[in-house]
This record gives structure tokens, C-alpha cells and sequence, in this order.
């Protein structure tokens, strides 16, 4: 059962997968890469942010399905999930955009490597169900990243999207049926032929 928490199961999911494969090299500490706002990375220098989340209607089964002998329940919502990617270089002035460069093109390599996230980085209830959490680079122009990341007065970093599929939550809507203990079954009386009397 896929729990209300499977979006920061799956943003959790993302950023093990990256501390895994970013550190020690291009990043020295695993704890220097966070789920956070890049507004508010301080000492971060790679924050993975959730901007948008939207339901997945295609090809998803609707209505109820069979919990128990008497019990039905909506089938689970399926959601994309959109993360900026967002580099935060600490190296002195000149070697800055050099840095943040190496960072964004590590953390594509490994994303781009990753369709399908590896079920060792999933926890929670997304553990429990194997959940098949899929991978996407986004094309995303210039002007939906700086209106997605200026949203204050800071200047814009490096960046770049990616879309988490396939992460679904279950429903807690339910429904009792009633099954048939009875069966009345009678014969059918053929109507009279013409000319012919009924039964008196």
C-alpha cells in the first residue's frame, strides 16, 4: 500500500540516488546534497526541489477494486513529479562556474543512466509495494526555468528538471457490498392460447 508519504519517499529516492553516485567525487559530502529550495540551500551544494506535482490519467484503471470479501476501494492516483536540480558552487569566485558545471554534468550522467530507480534506494511504502519509480530528463526551455526558479530576487544558478512517474497513492475511500444469500426461483406461466381459457 502506497501511504501518503510516497512523495517524499520518492524525493528521499532521488536523493540517495544521487549522494550515491556524486560523492566523494564531484561532491565531497553526501550531506551536501538535500531535498531543499535553492532559495535556501545554505551550505548545500546540490538541492533537488519538489516544484510541481500533477495526476497521471493515462492508461490508469479507474473505479474500485476488491479489498476483502466485503470490502471495495477506490483504485490509487498516480502522479508525475517534477524536481529542479539546481547546482551551488562554494568555490572561490573564478572557479565557481567550473564547479557548477562538473556538478549539473555528473548529476545528468547519472540520471540519464537511471531510468527506473533502483528499488535498494526505495523506503517507506514505496519499499513495501517494489514500487517501478521511472526516470525522466525534461527538456525545459530557458524561460520555464527562470520562471520557475525566480520567484525571488535571487540571481538564477545552473539548473535543470526532471520528472519522477509512476508514484501512486492509495485511496482510503471504501465501500461495503452485500452479497445474495437468497435465490427465489419460480416457474413461468405460459399465457393462453388464443381461444383458449386461462387457468379458473
Amino acid at each position: 500500500m502506497a501511504d501518503y508519504t510516497a512523495l517524499v519517499e520518492a524525493g528521499t529516492a532521488l536523493m540517495e540516488l544521487l549522494r550515491d553516485k556524486l560523492t566523494p567525487e564531484p561532491i565531497g559530502n553526501r550531506e551536501l546534497i538535500a531535498l531543499c529550495s535553492p532559495h535556501e540551500n545554505e551550505n548545500n551544494q546540490l538541492t533537488i526541489w519538489l516544484y510541481q506535482v500533477e495526476e497521471d490519467t493515462q492508461g490508469v484503471e479507474m473505479g474500485y477494486y476488491q479489498v476483502s470479501r466485503d470490502v471495495q476501494r477506490i483504485r490509487p492516483a498516480r502522479y508525475n513529479l517534477r524536481f529542479l536540480i539546481t547546482a551551488h558552487s562554494k568555490a572561490p569566485v573564478q572557479l565557481r562556474e567550473a564547479d557548477q558545471y562538473r556538478m549539473i554534468g555528473a548529476a545528468l550522467q547519472v540520471l540519464k543512466d537511471s531510468p527506473v530507480i533502483d528499488g535498494k534506494y526505495l523506503s517507506g511504502s514505496l519499499k513495501e509495494r517494489e514500487a517501478n519509480i521511472t526516470l525522466t530528463l525534461e527538456k525545459t526551455s530557458m524561460d520555464q526555468l527562470l520562471k520557475i526558479w525566480n520567484n525571488n530576487s535571487k540571481s538564477y544558478k545552473l539548473s535543470f528538471t526532471v520528472l519522477l512517474g509512476n508514484v501512486e497513492i492509495d485511496s482510503q475511500r471504501e465501500r461495503r457490498i452485500s452479497r445474495v444469500t437468497e435465490v427465489a426461483i419460480g416457474a413461468a406461466q405460459t399465457p393462453p392460447r388464443p381461444g383458449e381459457e386461462g387457468p379458473v
